[in-house]
Order: structure tokens, then sequence, then C-alpha cells
């Protein structure tokens, strides 16, 4: 039997891991939840039965009690491929710097935490990104961490959206994780993440997208990437409908649709009584999607990746 593991989330968001320990039924306590946006801790709350208030990072300090296992997804924005590009050097005042918090929350600890786990965007590895991420695993290694870490794509653990993160295991002493250990699971079908019945406030008006999709090479002069769905999405961001960046679903008659809320969040591992919990705290707006509940997908953590890895953290 395992023993109750104690576990702080800092940029917690949705609780991807709070949902990556409840599915496999793995013991745990929840010991602190540190995420600044409201709107996510409205969602928290409702998902996980809780009254957590928005916490600043910043000001944060840790409490005076045994912590087992740090989960830190900080701000990607300016590691992101697609976003500023401007790095999350240490001191930089950028979001991704805020990385850097989690490192002097763990100096404040009296007892260090056994595990922390980090999951980030690839881009941290870009030519110019890397001396931060490098940067981030010598603290780690000072405050007496060894840290691996790999690039891992959720369509290698069930889920068909083509998204690539990079996701740090650093451990107390002598690391023995192991990445190739995964428990890998062929890709679902993704049919069985789409809905049959959706509504046409979700099908394609602009012009600029029609004009991208054609076979004409001119007027290609949509800003962004854009495909059709065929076996898989792509990788799911924050603005689904301005930049639908994990693709369109081609409904006939060259007729195209976006990506519902519901869906996303499928696609992000969670399942339709989650959906429904947020959908009741994030009401529908006649006429209009939810920029909130597609921000917060976009900036989840696919929740299979992080059941492999607890699993095999625990196996260990």
């Amino acid at each position: 039997m395992i023993n109750e593991i104690n576990v702080l989330e800092l940029f917690g968001g949705i609780g991807a891991v709070r949902k990556a320990f409840i599915r496999p039924k793995i013991p745990h306590r929840i010991v602190d939840y540190v995420e600044v946006d409201k709107n996510c801790v409205k969602s928290y709350n409702a998902l996980y039965d809780c009254d957590f208030k928005p916490q600043d990072i910043v000001k944060y300090h840790p409490p005076n009690e045994r912590i087992d296992f740090v989960m830190h997804g900080s701000p990607c924005q300016d590691f992101s491929r697609s976003g500023l590009k401007r790095g999350g050097e240490k001191g930089s005042g950028t979001r991704s710097s805020l990385l850097f918090e989690t490192i002097r929350i763990i100096e404040e600890m009296k007892e260090k935490p056994k595990v922390v786990l980090w999951e980030n965007v690839r881009g941290v590895l870009d030519k110019n990104m890397r001396a931060s991420f490098f940067h981030y695993l010598k603290e780690m290694e000072k405050l007496g961490y060894e840290s691996k870490y790999r690039i891992l794509n959720a369509m290698d653990f069930g889920i068909p959206q083509k998204r690539k993160r990079i996701f740090v295991v650093s451990i107390l002493g002598q690391n023995d994780f192991d990445f190739e250990s995964l428990g890998k699971v062929e890709t679902r079908n993704i049919a069985d993440f789409l809905e049959t019945d959706v509504s046409d406030l979700y099908e394609v008006r602009q012009k600029s997208m029609f004009r991208y999709l054609s076979d004409n090479p001119k007027n290609k002069n949509f800003k962004g990437r854009l495909k059709v769905i065929d076996k898989y999405a792509y990788t799911i961001s924050t603005k689904q409908v301005r930049v639908p960046n994990s693709g369109l679903v081609d409904i006939g008659n060259g007729k195209y649709r976006y990506l519902t809320e519901r869906e996303c969040l499928r696609l992000m591992g969670f399942d339709d009584e989650d959906f429904d919990k947020m959908r009741a705290v994030h009401p529908k707006k006649q006429g209009k999607t939810s920029s909130i509940l597609y921000k917060q997908a976009g900036n989840s953590i696919v929740v299979n990746v992080l059941e492999a890895i607890l699993n095999e953290i625990i196996r260990r």
C-alpha cells in the first residue's frame, strides 16, 4: 500500500495533476494549490469541490508541513515558438521566468520534497531559450536533485492530439526514473472525442481561412497554422477560434468547424463530467463560444501523460 503523498500544486491551472492522481486512485492529499487566474481557481474548485482563493506565486511561501511532490507547469508564453520568445531568464521579469519562484519556494522548505515535476513547451530547448532551461536544472542540482527530461507526445498515451511537451522529473538524491518504461498506449480514434450534434455557432466563417484551405496557392494570408483534422488533432492552443492550431473538423459540403470547448477538454484527458462542472461555473453566453474554457484547455497538461509519469514514479 502506498503511503499518502502530500502534493503542492504550483501554477495549478485546472488541476491536471490532481486528476492524474485521482483517476488511478493514488493515495494523495493536496497540501496547497497556487494559481493567480481567478477563472482557473473557479474551475478547479468546481472540479474538486474545494474553496481555494487565487494566490500570486511571487508572494507565496510554503506551508510548514511535509511536501512529497511538487508539480509546477509554469507559464510558457515566453518560451513558446508561437509566442513572444522573450525567454525565461531568471530575474528577467517575463512570465516564463516565474519558474524560478519554484526554486525559491523549495529553498524555503524545511524538508525538501522527494519529487518535483515540471512541464513546459518544447521551445525551452530552442537555441535562444535553452540557457534558462539549463539554468533551472543547475539550480535544482544545487538543491540536491538529479533531473531527467524528455519530450513526450500525447499521442503515445492514447490521446489523438499531436501535442509535444517537455517533462522534467527531478528526484532528491539518485534519480532512477526511466522515461523508456512509461506505459505507452495506442492512440484512440479521434471520432471517440468528437461530438456528433454541434451547433453552427462553431462553423468557420472567416474568409481568409477558406482561402488558406483552398487549392489556390495565392491569397494564403491567414496568419497562423491551419490544418484539417483527420486521424488526430494538432496542439490545442488558448485561442481556439482566432488561431485554431488544433485544426478544423471537415463537416462536408465545403464547410468546416472549430473544435468545441468540450472536445478540447476531452483531448486534454478530462471527461464530460469535468466539463459539465466547469461549464456550470462559466455559463454559456448566447451566440458566443467560451474563451475562458478554451484558454483553460490550451494551458492545461494532458492528464494521460501525467498519469503515466506518476505510475512510473510510484512503481519505483
